[in-house]
């Protein structure tokens, strides 16, 4: 049996590094652990955290776009927990960051809605 204690990071790749930054740490209030320069690689490393969460944040050049429609196998989305999704949603609207109308989710009973990150990553608000 393996010993997995929790998930250590998420990694993200994003077609324009600074807005990106911009997003995850002035707009979503994520910390920045470290942020380097990989000249071998000419792209960022950015390492941001958010209470245990960390997401690795990369800026590489010219990647490719991610599939959202229709939704392609792998990671479908990034879900963050809140106390109350209305304001999570006010704050979030206040800052020019939209919202899809609130859901709930037909086995928990929890409300929930998707937003999205600068390069259309579909993020969720979950109570």
């Amino acid at each position: 049996i393996m010993n997995f204690k929790t998930i250590h990071h998420i990694a993200i790749i994003a077609s324009d590094y600074q807005r990106s930054k911009d997003f995850y740490v002035n707009q979503l209030g994520f910390s920045i652990l470290r942020e380097n320069y990989r000249k071998d690689k000419n792209d960022y490393k950015l390492d941001l955290k958010l209470d245990n969460c960390e997401i690795e944040l990369f800026g590489i050049p010219n990647s490719p776009k991610r599939p959202n429609y229709p939704e392609a196998c792998g990671l479908r989305h990034i879900a963050f927990y809140v106390d109350c999704i209305e304001d999570a949603i006010k704050e979030l609207n206040e800052k020019g960051i939209k919202t899809e109308p609130i859901r709930i989710d037909n086995y928990t009973n929890k409300k929930y809605t998707f937003f999205k990150d600068p390069d259309g990553l579909p993020l969720e608000l979950h109570e």
